[in-house]
């Protein structure tokens, strides 16, 4: 069985927003989707996301019925979310581990080492700041 993979808001956006990098992510999505991976994410991603979509609406980069129908998407999506209590004692272990100053992304390399999962992000910050041995950068 092939293992899951754990995605942060930065992949799950670009999917839905076509962004550079989109390309990228909807190619490793369809991979995924083919192989059947499991597709995990600590359960703030929907706050995330929807958080992003927001954005792009108040910005104007996005209609209010654009962002409804990416985040209808979002929801199709299968996404197994995680939420598990000890998964925050161990994203703040490993945001200190890190050095990283919030804990929000430290909850996803908690799932993806919870689960034998690769995590995949956009955020460059994210992968030089964990090592690219544990966090895979999609662009």
């Amino acid at each position: 069985m092939t293992p899951p993979v754990c995605v942060d808001a930065s992949v799950v956006v670009r999917l839905l927003v076509p962004a550079p990098g989109s390309d990228a992510v909807a190619a490793l999505w369809e991979r995924w989707t083919a192989e059947r991976r499991r597709v995990l994410a600590p359960a703030l991603l929907g706050y995330e996301v929807t958080n992003a979509l927001r954005r792009y609406e108040v910005l104007g980069s996005l209609t209010p019925d654009e962002v409804n129908d990416a985040l209808d998407i979002y929801t199709s999506l299968g996404l197994v979310h995680v939420d598990e209590p000890a998964l925050h004692a161990e994203a703040l272990k490993l945001a200190r581990q890190h050095g990283l100053k919030a804990a929000y992304d430290a909850h996803y390399l908690a799932v993806a080492r919870r689960f034998g999962a690769d995590l995949c992000t956009a955020d460059a910050r994210l992968a030089n700041a964990v090592g690219r041995g544990d966090v895979r950068l999609v662009s």
